[in-house]
């Protein structure tokens, strides 16, 4: 069966996201990717994937909305599928679930849609803007199209705009993970985040609880364009690494702080629990789908509450073990690869074969 993946996103936890489940499906699976490169996309990205994997760069995929660059890249991907003629195709984040589903025909093509925090979720825009994205993801829900939930809750959030949601966890790789460092292992309590320095991931509080705390240092790995709001002192921005750099850095931490206002099911919070790190997380989709209060993390609605909990894992950091070993057994039971990659696999069988009784290729 051959599979193409359209990913506009491809940087930060959708990149690993993609590493992992490639890895786990390309002996089966003929794949192709239509990607657009972002600022954290590795440079030497190709020689993380199998090397039967084809990459297929859209040129005018971005971000932001742009009618026009919008409208040449519904053109590039309506070109790709004429071109490779897939058996399936996977859509991947809201740009690419929106203009995959407004210029192919999901009535005569096999089409999985995978949201990774659905965009009338960002609370950095207008209610209204809010409503005008929930409305045309709404309108996509009427296409011939299965959306996946990759945790609990922004499935809960798919049934409500798609005619069919299925739920499948994001996974890890994690056997390929570091041995976990050791709690306790620098001289002051340090405390690590990992993603773009952006308003998702609310840089402005993580920079109040960094001043409410100056005995702790922060670490804050990545970049982004709201670095001027992190001015605590005891705060070092790190900037893009390496993923290899970046589980190095983490695995340094005794804390994983992730102060999210939006989530899909955040990567960087799996690997963290692997590697045995105490996750304070907020109260929001993705975080609170994986983490328990108080049995493999920590829970917060507010800064306060951050700061209370933060003070009283450093006086207790000895007596995290049970903490730590029930988060790192939640992934290795439930947020793998091997789990997410053979659901994944079922359903694309399962929704190939309903299409004409055997793999069928695409059509436009």
């Amino acid at each position: 069966m051959k599979v193409l993946h359209i990913v506009e996103a491809f940087g930060g936890g959708i990149y690993t996201y993609m590493e992992a489940l490639l890895k786990q499906m390309s002996d089966e699976f003929e794949i192709v990717v239509a990607y657009a490169l972002r600022p954290q996309t590795p440079d030497d990205f190709k020689e993380h994937f199998n090397n039967k994997i084809k990459f297929i760069e859209v040129k005018h995929f971005q971000r932001s909305i742009n009618p026009i660059n919008d409208l040449f890249a519904g053109f590039e991907i309506r070109d790709i599928v004429k071109s490779e003629k897939p058996d399936l195709i996977h859509l991947h984040s809201s740009k690419a679930g929106v203009l995959g589903r407004l210029f192919l025909n999901c009535k005569r093509n096999a089409v999985f849609y995978t949201p990774h925090g659905y965009a009338f979720m960002k609370k950095d825009d207008s209610v209204i803007k809010r409503n005008m994205y929930f409305m045309i993801e709404w309108l996509m829900g009427r296409c011939h199209s299965v959306t996946v939930g990759c945790s609990k809750g922004e499935y809960a959030a798919a049934k409500k705009v798609s005619k069919k949601a299925i739920w499948i966890n994001n996974g890890i790789d994690y056997i390929t993970l570091p041995a976990c460092g050791e709690l306790g292992g620098t001289e002051r309590l340090l405390i690590a985040t990992i993603g773009r320095v952006c308003y998702q991931k609310n840089p402005r509080m993580f920079n109040k609880v960094a001043l409410s705390m100056p005995e702790a240092d922060f670490l804050w790995v990545g970049e982004g364009d709201m670095e001027d709001e992190l001015t605590a002192p005891n705060i070092k921005i790190t900037g893009w690494k390496s993923r290899e750099e970046t589980l190095e850095l983490l695995n340094k931490a005794d804390v994983f702080l992730l102060l999210s206002l939006w989530e899909g099911l955040p990567i960087s919070l799996l690997e963290a629990m692997c590697l045995k790190k105490v996750c304070v997380v907020s109260d929001v989709i993705g975080n609170r789908d994986v983490i328990i209060n108080r049995k493999n993390g920590y829970v917060v609605n507010d800064e306060e509450e951050c700061v209370t909990v933060l003070k009283e894992i450093a006086h207790s950091l000895g007596e995290q073990s049970m903490i730590v070993e029930s988060a790192h057994q939640s992934v290795v039971e439930k947020y793998n690869i091997s789990v997410m990659g053979e659901m994944y696999a079922r359903e694309y069988r399962k929704l190939c074969s309903r299409c004409d009784g055997k793999y069928s290729r695409s059509r436009i």
